[in-house]
């Protein structure tokens, strides 16, 4: 690492730019901005035969070529760094999650800031009444009646008002002008972001709620802190309150003029909790997630940036938002794999707030019903304080599983008799009824009653989704879509039938069971257009008896206070799967979407149908809960060493051509191993082997693990194997992918 020179003194910028090489490329220094040169700042410069946006890594003196061999920075585009805790951020995540850096960078910007847009949100016109307006000084406008009204309605406005609001009056921009050319109304611009928030006195639009004895002591644990890293699991059941803590630690946080940064799983939990931080909080409240346009993205990363928004809340890629004055980082759901990115730069958003925290030394609050075994072994250890809400906030206690036994009994939409009464009994008694079954579409597959054959997809090693919604078979692994067939393509047989169900068919079982209920469906087919979701969930909360058919969708910390009975169709699907992390995906899965049950003034019951209810690792989960289970399935890691007692990392490697795929993958593991056994490098490489989805989109998977009870020994043997790649000619006709701490291995 070179010392940067003093800005006159600097010749050669280091850039990195949006490429998957592991290197940063010399450029000449041109003219420098104002500030001089410095990392952080964006930069065009040609690459090949077009120019590229990256961003400044390194100033120096010289560089390894001659001066007159580099190409020169076309322009630079900022006249100020971008922050220097988000430039730290993508350097650290870059290095531990061995990806390269300048596509790092390119993926933790605002798309319109990768375009080479200017660093600015936008801003919102307002006019308002000039001192000389309303001393009475608009006599001159006898015969501008048009103006005289439009001025007469700006004074109704004291704080002003906005473009488009005079606009739908009726107005014109040209009376706005005429008025201002004359003295009596002035223009000025704000953020967007700024007027979104109602600015008042206090902090508080609603007083905060009373907090009960647990609570309170989390709360208390957590002010202990604030000014230091103290990472804390705040380990609550479902409907315990964990929320009302998040939100009086940032009322805190916010009241020592610091920002808080709070993560949620996914983006349809976002606007109800936004909606819900907005009436506690009168500041600038910003969101970033999916959903948004590129502008309001921009717009919210600026504010974020500027300090002018104390608290941000995202899904995974907001923990890339810089923060002028960073006081706290919440991970709601921190268990969650929806904060693992499983494409390009595969980084997992709760582990970069931990290292985030770290460096701002500030607090850390991990949050969950069902915490991962990753954090609960570092509570356990001493890492993580352990916080602990184990009663809900209402007088019931969480409901517990009860395990129905499908063997031998007939169903309709995937449910039996008994379960259709129990249902049946709740809608009666004035309540809501939640049928949980992680399966889209109307059923798994198709199937020909005659010969056997079953539907499946041309790329993948999958079998096709049948649909009614509409009518089509369709692969939810490459989105190969293929209209019905009339007959079966095997046999010629028209007895064609559904194999399995899905959450069409168990919504039109339901809805033929119960015509005078609504059935609502809620998966990802069903809330495609913008605000879906949340428009469903308002309907639910009215509180009207009615039916939920969804998919994991509704288990995450939706807040149903009508639903008191919850039925799961089936529970078998991941508790046999290969991934070793399976069961434990599985039983998070099932006490989230059970905590849905019995959350407000009556009591919940959960039905778990089941073909294996005498699996030890489901009865023990039913009989005593999530925390038994997570016990046993640590000691059953320590015994395999197995995360989180080793550390592991995948290379993944895919092609058209399985032969190029296997070649590469044995040439990997035997120059790996050579290498590890020269340096006697504790590193176990396992494989290679195919993935457990060989096939996938027409291109063949394989991997090879690497395991290690150190870290850093990981990191030293995926960084020389990723080297080996670069440099090794097959690799380029291959396409892999190093995936550090897998949370899956499909």
């Amino acid at each position: 690492m070179h010392d940067t020179p003093s800005p006159g003194a600097i010749r050669v910028l280091r850039v990195a730019v949006p490429t998957p090489l592991r290197r940063l490329f010399d450029y000449r220094a041109i003219a420098p901005p104002a500030a001089g040169w410095q990392p952080g700042l964006r930069v065009r410069v040609p690459f090949g035969r077009r120019q590229v946006v990256g961003v400044v890594v390194e100033c120096r003196e010289q560089g390894e070529l001659p001066l007159g061999e580099l190409k020169p920075v076309a322009a630079c585009l900022d006249e100020a760094p971008l922050p220097t805790d988000w430039l730290w951020l993508c350097r650290f995540t870059a290095r531990y999650y061995q990806h390269p850096l300048g596509d790092t960078l390119h993926q933790a910007l605002p798309v319109l800031l990768r375009q080479g847009r200017p660093l600015a949100g936008r801003v919102r016109e307002e006019w308002q009444l000039t001192d000389s307006a309303r001393s009475g000084d608009a006599e001159g406008l006898k015969r501008a009646p048009r103006q005289a009204e439009l001025l007469t309605m700006l004074a109704q406005h004291p704080h002003g008002l906005a473009t488009q609001a005079v606009l739908a009056q009726g107005y014109s921009r040209e009376q706005l002008k005429a008025l201002a050319a004359k003295g009596l109304v002035a223009r000025r611009e704000t953020p967007r972001t700024a007027a979104d928030s109602p600015a008042g006195k206090h902090l508080l639009g609603e007083p905060a709620l009373p907090l009960n004895r647990e609570q309170a002591a989390a709360l208390a644990a957590l002010h202990e802190g604030l000014e230091a890293f103290h990472p804390c699991l705040l380990h609550g059941v479902t409907g315990s309150g964990k929320t009302e803590v998040y939100l009086q630690l940032i009322e805190s946080v916010v009241a020592r003029g610091r920002q808080a940064l709070v993560l949620v799983p996914e983006i349809g939990l976002t606007p109800q909790t936004l909606a819900r931080f907005r009436r506690r909080f009168q500041v600038p409240i910003v969101a970033l997630h999916s959903g948004l346009t590129d502008h309001e993205r921009l717009d919210a990363w600026e504010a974020a940036a500027s300090g002018r928004a104390p608290i941000v809340i995202g899904t995974r890629s907001a923990i890339f938002t810089p923060l002028a004055r960073p006081g706290a980082i919440i991970v709601d759901e921190e268990h969650d794999g929806s904060f693992k990115q499983q494409e390009g730069l595969r980084y997992h958003a709760r582990d970069l707030a931990v290292a985030r925290a770290q460096r701002h030394a500030i607090p850390l609050l991990l949050g969950s019903a069902t915490p991962s075994l990753e954090s609960l072994h570092r509570a356990q250890g001493g890492d993580y304080r352990h916080l602990r809400l184990t009663r809900r906030a209402t007088r019931h206690a969480p409901a517990r599983l009860e395990l129905v036994d499908l063997r031998g009994r007939p169903r309709q939409g995937g449910l039996i008799p008994p379960v259709l009464a129990a249902i049946s009994e709740t809608l009666t008694a004035g309540h809501q009824v939640l049928v949980f079954i992680n399966r889209r579409g109307f059923a798994p597959t198709l199937a020909c009653h005659a010969c056997g054959w079953l539907a499946e997809c041309e790329a993948c090693d999958a079998r096709l989704t049948l649909h009614r919604q509409p009518a089509m078979l369709a692969c939810h692994h490459c989105d190969r879509r293929r209209p019905l067939p009339a007959a079966c393509p095997s046999c010629g047989s028209a007895d064609l039938r559904p194999l399995g169900s899905g959450t069409e068919r168990t919504e039109e079982t339901l809805a033929a069971h119960f015509a005078e209920v609504p059935v609502h469906r809620i998966d990802r087919d069903s809330t495609r257009r913008r605000d879906a979701l949340e428009r469903m969930l308002g309907e639910v909360r009215r509180g009207e008896p009615c039916l939920l058919v969804g998919t994991q969708m509704l288990a995450k910390g939706h807040h149903l206070p009508h639903v008191t009975l919850v039925v799961v169709v089936n529970a078998d699907a991941g508790l046999y799967a290969s991934d070793f992390r399976a069961l434990e995906h599985s039983a998070q899965l099932l006490e989230q979407v059970a905590g849905r049950a019995g959350r407000a003034s009556h009591p919940g019951r959960v039905l778990v149908q089941t073909l294996h209810g005498d699996d030890p690792h489901l009865r023990l989960l039913a009989d005593s809960g999530y925390d038994a289970l997570a016990v046993q399935l640590l000691a059953e890691r320590r015994a395999a060493g197995l995360p989180p007692f080793r550390f592991l990392a995948l290379l993944r490697l895919e092609s058209p051509r399985e032969e190029s795929a296997v070649d590469l993958a044995r040439q990997a593991a035997e120059a790996l191993r050579a290498w590890l056994a020269e340096r006697a490098l504790a590193v176990d490489c396992l494989g290679p082997v195919p993935a457990p989805m060989e096939r996938r989109q027409g291109r063949y998977h394989l991997q090879l693990m690497l395991a290690a009870e150190r870290r850093s020994r990981l990191h030293e043997a995926t960084a020389w194997l990723a080297a080996w790649l670069e440099a090794t000619p097959a690799a380029r006709r291959v396409r892999w992918s190093l995936d550090i701490d897998p949370q899956t291995l499909a």
